[in-house]
C-alpha cells in the first residue's frame, strides 16, 4: 500500500505541525470514568475533519493530553486546541464534581519545524506513558495512536497514514522503522528538555522574588541549559555558563566571580548576563541576584561587553556548543 509523505513547512503560506497540550489542574484528573477516554479520542477525531486539519498522534494520560496537528495555511492550532479543550473541560466537570479549575493553565502549542523535529516528538510522546508509570513498555499503552499505526489495534476512525508516511513510502516498510526508531529509551535529559519546553514542567529560579520564582521557559536553548542539572534549576544553569565563561576567557588565575571584584571577574558576570538575557533563561536582575550584585552595575557592565568585538563572539556562541565544553568543567 502506498500513501503521500507529509512533510512540515515553517513559513506562513504552507501548513503546520503542533504540537499541542493541555495539563490537568493540581487534584483533577481528565478521565474520571473510563468511559471519558473514547469520547476524548472521538473528540479529537473529530475536531480534525475539517479540510486541511490532520491529526498525526495522540497520547491520552489522566493528567496530560498530547496532540500532534497539522493546520492549513488559513487555520490556526490556536482553534484547532479550543475546540478540543473547551469540550473536554465541560465533560471533566460533568464527570468530576469538583469546584476549581480543570486545566493547569491554557493549552500549549510547540512548533515542529523540521521533520527530524517531528520524529522526535513521536518517540517521546510514545514513550511518555511509560515515563508516566502507566504502562511497561509504549505499544502496551491502550490509550494513543501508537498501537494503531503499529497495527496492533484497530483504527476506529484514526488514520495512521499520514504519521507511517513520516517513516516510510510503504506501510511494512514505515511499521518497520517506527519500531526501530521507538526502540531506544529516552535517557533523563532529554526529558526534562521535552518537558521544559511543553511547559509541563517549570524552571526554577532561586534568585527570584516570591512566584516568580517559578516561570515556564521561553525558549528551546533555555531549555537546553536547564536540562543539564537533574533539578532543573536557573541557578546550576547560570553556573553551568560562568564555569564555560571563565574557560572562555583563559583566566590562568583562579576566578570566584561571587567574591571577586577585578575586572575580570566583572567582565565574567557580563557575559553570563547576556547570554542568558539572549536565550531568554531569566532577567539580568536574577543574574545580579545570583552573583550578588547591584542590577545597575551589572547593566553597565554588559553595556560595556556589548561594545567589545571579542566578547560579541562570545555571546554568539551556539548553546548546544556550550553546554558540550561547559559539561566537563563542570564540578
Amino acid at each position: 500500500m502506498q500513501f503521500d509523505v507529509i512533510r512540515p513547512h515553517t513559513d506562513n503560506r504552507s501548513a503546520a505541525l503542533t504540537h499541542l497540550c493541555w495539563q490537568a489542574a493540581y487534584g483533577r484528573t481528565f478521565f474520571p470514568h473510563e468511559a471519558l477516554y473514547d469520547r476524548v479520542r472521538e473528540r479529537l477525531i473529530d475536531a480534525h475533519r475539517r479540510e486541511g486539519r490532520v491529526l498525526l498522534a495522540f497520547t491520552l494520560l489522566p493528567t496530560e493530553i498530547h496532540a500532534i496537528t497539522q493546520t492549513a495555511p488559513d487555520d490556526r492550532p490556536g482553534d484547532v486546541a479550543r475546540a478540543i479543550g473547551n469540550v473536554v473541560t465541560r465533560w471533566v466537570r460533568g464527570a468530576q464534581r469538583l469546584r476549581g479549575p480543570v486545566l493547569a493553565g491554557r493549552y500549549r502549542a510547540h512548533a515542529l519545524d523540521t521533520l527530524d523535529a517531528l520524529r522526535d516528538d513521536v518517540r517521546m510522546l510514545a514513550w511518555r506513558p511509560v515515563a508516566c508509570q502507566a504502562c511497561a513498555a509504549p505499544v502496551h499503552f491502550p490509550y494513543g495512536s501508537l498501537r494503531v499505526a503499529c497495527g496492533l489495534a484497530p483504527a476506529r476512525g484514526f488514520d495512521a497514514r499520514p504519521l507511517l508516511s513520516v517513516f516510510g513510502k510503504s506501510v511494512e516498510d514505515a511499521r518497520q522503522a517506527l519500531r526501530l526508531w521507538l526502540a531506544s529509551k529516552p535517557s533523563d535529559e532529554q526529558w526534562r528538555r521535552w518537558e521544559l519546553e511543553r511547559g509541563l514542567v517549570l524552571a526554577m529560579n532561586g534568585s527570584a522574588p516570591g512566584l516568580a520564582a517559578a516561570a515556564e521557559v521561553k525558549t528551546p536553548e533555555a531549555a537546553a541549559l536547564l536540562a543539564t542539572d537533574r533539578d532543573g534549576s536557573v541557578d546550576a544553569a547560570l553556573r553551568l555558563l560562568e564555569a564555560w565563561v571563565v574557560a572562555s576567557l583563559h583566566h590562568n588565575h583562579p576566578v570566584d566571580l561571587y567574591r571577586d571584584s577585578d575586572p575580570t571577574s566583572a567582565r565574567a558576570r557580563a557575559l553570563v548576563g547576556l547570554l542568558a538575557m539572549q536565550h531568554k533563561l531569566c532577567s539580568a536582575a536574577s543574574v545580579a541576584r545570583h552573583f550578588g550584585r547591584a542590577k545597575a552595575t551589572l547593566s553597565q557592565q554588559m553595556a560595556v561587553c556589548r561594545a567589545r568585538r571579542a566578547d560579541r563572539r562570545i555571546v554568539a556562541t551556539p548553546v548546544r556548543r556550550i553546554i558540550a565544553e561547559a559539561l566537563p568543567l563542570r564540578k
